[in-house]
């Protein structure tokens, strides 16, 4: 059954509550709401019917309870009835809380008022039921029945928590100066009243301290499993093991928040309208909607291709569909009748198949969530059973590997369950195991050690390998490093571990679950802050790095670390604007060859044309460069062209292939498309027309395919070629019939048809001669 909880939130509401105090910017009002909004606000979030929420304002304008006839209890208004809350009685409330104009209200006729309400709605239900006072104490408190108050609040079973602006509290360290007398009185009855039903005193700075913590939402357990762990086949052989086990959830991961589509409507705030109901279908089905957005419903429809019906395709219905498997390009279909076959027939189980060592197990085969196997509840003898079993594989240090199948028809699954014992409680955890299937072998190179090409290994490599002095300078930053016992414990001292489970939170989760409630609360676009706490772990602490920083140097300068000089792209990359080596030396003047090189080599033409395209640039002349570079493209040019027409077949493509590409990515870097264009529209001719050898239509397909077409604007600013002209018609080009050809082979293939003696034979050759023209 559900948790069931009713809350009363008591707001002092008085006139000093408008002003700012400590510093603050915000009135003290706006400032406690933060509290108020939040824990509203994630009651709300929860759309939980059994989670009931009641506001109470204390020092209001008017008089607005059911015990305002008894006498005393003036200036109090019940703002928000104890019930379920929703968004739309959120907006409704904000609307109620603003400063009054009036000091006159007592809040421990509040509180009685509040425990009226709770002990009216709850009965004597099995409720959590609870008080929370806000004030700033200026206004006169009647201490004078504190005791009866404090029995009565005890005896309904309420927890009372009073949370005070500027309340002294020396744990959290605040103290406010300068404190009227009237507050120090009030703090003293509040504090007693809160003592005496074993409530909470504080300080409303702790509690706003404490929003930005992200709150663990509280889970139920889950049992996935409930049946008997057995060893050995207990029908066939009575002495095997076999205990009742439930397992349940250690880890699973929280889902983030998803988002459904809404439409936003035009019509006024306030207009009344369908729209604001309760969704009954869909994702959103069961959320309220407001006037300002609408539910949307999605409808999906089915359709095939009919070359009959309007359009070219016809809806089917879903019932009509049926599955299917790809099976290669094809698909195989099976029936619905006939779709158990693909499933293994499975029965309920969980039995034992084996051990391992502990130390032969790879942590690397955990495959995902962690469960936990415990006695079945209210089961001595398996419990008993239990313990024997989990002690027996801590003193062999051994696991247990498992097949379970959850469910008759389910998938079975492969488990590793190793034994836990603490004071407090003895089961097995079990994390799942991959199959054959499931696993990547992947072979890489040593890290300790050097395999040159005749095989020799080599441990010492001036280059290729660390030396002695660089593994210990990097032992020493990695110790100094070193998180395990970073977090400060109460004394102060650093004991304690760093980036506990429980301290790391879902960045993602918790930070949509922040906007969306600050959207809710305020509604305003902007959206606050990440907190602190999200981002803490998501960089090294700031003291260790300091304290780091020494060895760090140590470790940049034994390793050699240096900063690479960024590559220049284009025209930039001339010869003074170079990077330079770090070492100074002029690498050029060394492996200098010759600069004025005017011809290039059929056998090394992509390194002397690059080379050539490079030192273009030299020259002081612009327009000279533009012609060395145009020259070395027709120089390329005439190598392809012949490449491609010595090539025996398809031979010498690749190379083909790979000397375009080249010649594309040097003029787009050197923003030259132009040239490039010029010779691809020539090529293509060329090809098409048979000039290179024949018939090299396979080639431009290729071509095409390696996405080697014309240098569009989109790759590069200064080419005149749109991107439609670029991509032009796909192969239509390379494969276009010539009418005179086909007619020419049609009629040679039926003259060989009438002269054939078999039919057959000459329809087989009217539809080669039609192939090849």
């Amino acid at each position: 059954m559900a948790d069931k909880e009713a809350t009363v939130y008591i707001i002092d509401l008085g006139e000093s509550m408008a002003a700012c105090h400590s510093g603050r910017i915000e009135s003290d009002l706006d400032w406690c709401m933060r509290y108020v909004w939040d824990k509203i606000s994630t009651t709300v979030a929860a759309s939980r019917k059994t989670w009931n929420v009641g506001v109470v304002g204390v020092r209001t304008d008017e008089t607005n309870n059911p015990l305002q006839d008894d006498g005393g209890y003036d200036n109090i208004s019940i703002l928000q009835e104890l019930g379920p809350v929703n968004l739309a009685s959120l907006k409704d409330l904000q609307g109620k809380i603003k400063p009054s104009n009036t000091d006159s209200g007592d809040c421990i006729s509040a509180i009685v008022l509040a425990v009226d309400m709770i002990e009216k709605f709850t009965k004597k239900l099995k409720y959590r039921r609870k008080i929370v006072l806000v004030t700033d104490g200026e206004a006169p408190v009647d201490g004078d029945d504190l005791d009866e108050i404090s029995a009565k609040i005890k005896s309904c079973d309420i927890q009372l928590d009073v949370l005070g602006v500027d309340f002294d509290d020396p744990e959290f360290g605040f103290k406010e100066e300068d404190k009227s007398s009237q507050k120090r009185t009030n703090e003293k009855l509040l504090r007693s009243l809160a003592d005496k039903c074993d409530g909470q005193f504080g300080t409303m700075a702790e509690a706003i301290s404490f929003l930005d913590i992200p709150r663990v939402k509280p889970t139920r357990p889950y049992k996935s499993y409930d049946g008997a762990l057995t060893l050995g086949d207990p029908e066939l052989h009575p002495d095997a093991m076999s205990i009742s086990v439930e397992r349940y959830f250690k880890t699973h991961k929280a889902a983030i928040p998803p988002a459904s589509r809404v439409f936003k409507t035009d019509r006024p705030h306030g207009e009344p309208s369908q729209d604001t109901a309760t969704s009954t279908g869909g994702a959103m089905e069961g959320v309220e909607f407001t006037s300002d957005y609408a539910a949307v419903k999605n409808a999906r429809t089915y359709k095939v291709n009919d070359p009959d019906a309007p359009g070219g395709k016809r809806d089917v219905e879903f019932e009509s569909l049926a599955k299917g498997y790809e099976y290669g390009r094809t698909a195989v279909h099976i029936s619905e009748s006939e779709y158990n076959i693909t499933k293994l027939e499975t029965t309920k189980s969980f039995t034992i198949i084996g051990f391992i060592q502990r130390d032969k197990y790879e942590p690397f085969l955990n495959m995902g969530e962690a469960g936990m196997i415990v006695a079945q509840k209210f089961n001595d003898a398996a419990a008993l059973k239990l313990s024997s079993f989990v002690h027996s594989l801590r003193e062999l240090e051994s696991y247990a590997v498992a097949r379970i199948v959850t469910k008759d028809g389910k998938e079975p699954q492969l488990l590793v369950l190793a034994p836990h014992i603490d004071n407090e409680l003895e089961c097995l955890y079990d994390v799942p195991l991959p199959f054959a299937e499931d696993v990547r072998n992947y072979k890489f190179p040593p890290l300790d050690e050097v395999v040159t090409v005749t095989g020799k290994k080599l441990t010492e490599h001036d280059r290729l390998l660390p030396s002695n002095e660089l593994q210990e300078v990097m032992s020493d930053y990695v110790d100094a490093m070193d998180i395990s016992s970073w977090e400060v414990d109460e004394e102060g001292e650093r004991t304690l571990e760093y980036a506990a489970i429980e301290d790391v939170y879902s960045v993602p989760l918790h930070r949509i679950n922040q906007i969306v409630r600050h959207r809710a609360i305020y509604g305003r676009p902007e959206v606050p802050p990440i907190p602190p706490v999200l981002l803490k772990y998501s960089q090294p602490p700031e003291d260790l790095l300091d304290k780091s920083k020494a060895i760090l140097e140590d470790l940049i300068e034994t390793a050699g670390v240096k900063k690479v000089p960024d590559k220049a792209k284009g025209r930039s990359q001339k010869q003074d604007n170079k990077p330079k080596p770090l070492s100074g030396l002029d690498v050029d003047a060394l492996l200098a060859q010759d600069n004025k090189r005017k011809t290039l080599g059929p056998d090394n033409a992509i390194p002397e044309f690059k080379q050539m395209v490079e030192n273009s640039w030299e020259t002081k002349d612009p327009e000279g460069a533009i012609k060395q570079i145009e020259g070395a493209v027709k120089q390329m040019g005439g190598i392809i062209r012949s490449l491609i027409t010595d090539s025996l077949g398809d031979v010498a493509y690749d190379r083909v292939i790979e000397h375009i590409g080249v010649v594309r990515r040097e003029m787009t870097v050197m923003e030259e498309p132009d040239f490039y264009n010029s010779f691809m529209k020539d090529l293509k001719k060329r090809l098409l027309q048979g000039e290179l050898g024949g018939d090299r239509r396979e080639l431009w397909w290729l071509i095409k395919g390696a996405k080697l077409g014309l240098i569009d604007s989109l790759a590069s600013e200064s080419s005149k070629v749109t991107p439609e002209e670029a991509a032009g018609p796909k192969y239509e080009d390379a494969y276009s019939w010539d009418e005179g050809r086909v007619k020419s082979a049609l009629s040679s293939a039926a003259q060989l048809l009438w002269s054939s003696f078999d039919p057959a034979i000459g329809v087989l050759l009217i539809g080669s001669y039609a192939l090849i023209a």
